[in-house]
């Protein structure tokens, strides 16, 4: 005899019944006009529905499939009452499946296996609470099983606790790889490019693939406290990793050691153990290094090819190349600072400094949003109102005296958020010195909001950046 409350399969029974009372929608609603009113009344009974379909679940009342769920590589087995119609909305793959038949056995990962409750329950009602180290095989099983909006709904969690520094960036990258998810791989890549410095610094580093660092080195937008410090932590990634000698070799030719001062080139010579052992393979860069450092960059260009990446700096965070910015209380009023950075990454201009004046208004309006108060007829005009303005940031030179001259300037900021004791560059805005100003900088910012995720204990933590780049020599990059 059939198990109490176990349908067979293809009877619906009070299942069926009670799908045809709630509708099976999320949001249970009814229309009544009242009194000849236009609007009706709208009674929502969606939360008991939900609370429904959860006991349906929790019960197995009328299942009518029944899926046993094993862990690869153990007797591990879990098993869950489900209902064919349920499952079979979300998902065409266990449609297919079920057709036919009232029990299946799926083998899944060990990781997707234990987290097969939250999936299933999902399924039923719409909701699930995650955490950081089941995001991926929930993301698999949304995957295996063709549940699109599962899907989105992990990969957009992904991403949002990549932007706040609580993801494990490089584990998320290389599923992303695997799976071909391009949006999450290009938020792995663009956070670890912005925060390389702790990065490099944790366990994460010795997990990194040799396509996942190539596509580092690549990267002009990389933050760290100088190309020395990304030096180190190549060297410590090829002490850890052991890769063949081609790609060692790779990828200490993407150093740009034309960024390096001529005194720490000696101690890298020197005291390398990486150099010591592939030193020949970048001894023509280390060479042109000291050659860019010793003449002045119009008379090296004369005989050498400059126009490429080792002369363009990164974004560091070093006093030469910029200065931190901390606003307290930004949404109160207009600030000001300015700082000094170096001419040039060339040793010819290590001595020469170009002042910068910096700006910035909480509420700076627009021409066409400014306060009128008549028109041409004489009647008044409301006046824009403040919260109408949006955040501004204007970089500028001191003087546009001899120093800068044959020299233009890419400007970077860094807006800090902190995660975890740490602070983390959380949005960068860049512009070129054409513009003065980022266009887009806290575009969608409310410093009005004390918990805002651009602020630190309702401080506004920036880093000014000014990358300069001799373009007589140096094409802009796109």
């Amino acid at each position: 005899m059939p198990r109490r409350g176990y349908s067979k399969p293809g009877s619906w029974g009070s299942f069926w019944a009670m799908l045809t009372l709630v509708g099976l929608v999320t949001h249970a609603a009814q229309r009544a006009d009242v009194g000849g009113e236009a609007a009706g009344t709208s009674i929502n009974h969606s939360q008991a529905v939900l609370q429904r379909l959860q006991e349906l679940l929790r019960q197995g009342n009328a299942s009518d499939v029944v899926l046993r769920v094993q862990a690869a590589g153990t007797d591990e087995v879990r098993v869950f009452h489900a209902h064919r119609l349920l499952l079979g909305l979300h998902s065409e793959l266990f449609r297919e499946l079920l057709s036919n038949q009232s029990e299946a056995v799926l083998q899944e990962p060990r990781d997707c296996a234990a987290v097969f409750d939250k999936f299933i329950r999902y399924l039923y009602c719409g909701e699930l609470t995650v955490l950081l180290t089941q995001a991926i095989p929930l993301h698999r099983l949304a995957t295996k099983y063709g549940v699109a909006s599962l899907q989105r709904g992990v990969a957009d969690y992904m991403r949002a606790h990549l932007a706040g520094g609580a993801g494990p960036a490089v584990g998320w990258y290389h599923y992303a790889v695997g799976t071909g998810d391009e949006a999450l791989r290009e938020s792995c890549l663009q956070f670890l490019a912005w925060n390389l410095s702790a990065v490099a610094a944790s366990t994460e580093w010795g997990a990194v693939s040799p396509e996942l660092l190539w596509q580092l080195l690549q990267r002009s937008d990389l933050v760290l406290q100088d190309e020395l410090e990304l030096f180190h932590a190549l060297e410590a990634w090829l002490g850890r990793a052991r890769p063949p000698p081609a790609v060692a070799e790779r990828a200490l030719r993407a150093i740009r050691y034309p960024m390096i001062p001529p005194a720490q080139l000696f101690q890298l010579q020197a005291r390398s153990a990486a150099l010591a052992r592939y030193g020949p393979a970048v001894a023509d860069l280390l060479l042109q290094a000291y050659q860019f450092h010793a003449a002045s960059p119009l008379h090296y260009a004369k005989f050498f090819d400059v126009n490429g990446s080792a002369f363009l700096p990164r974004n560091y965070l070093a006093p030469a190349w910029g200065a931190p910015w901390v606003i307290n209380n930004p949404a109160r009023d207009d600030r000001s600072t300015s700082f000094q950075t170096q001419l040039g990454p060339s040793g010819h201009d290590a001595g020469r400094r170009v002042t910068w004046n910096v700006l910035f208004s909480p509420r700076w309006l627009p021409v066409s949003l400014r306060p009128v108060y008549a028109d041409a007829a004489g009647t008044a005009l409301p006046a824009a109102r403040p919260e109408d303005g949006r955040p501004r940031l204007v970089v500028t030179p001191a003087s546009s005296g001899g120093d800068a001259a044959g020299v233009s300037f890419q400007k970077t900021v860094l807006v800090g958020a902190r995660q975890q004791g740490r602070l983390l560059v959380r949005h960068a805005y860049s512009f070129h010195q054409s513009s003065e100003e980022a266009g887009d900088f806290l575009a969608h910012a409310d410093l009005q909001r004390r918990n805002s995720e651009y602020l630190v204990e309702n401080a506004l933590h920036l880093h000014l950046i000014v990358k300069p780049v001799y373009h007589t020599l140096i094409r802009t990059p796109k």
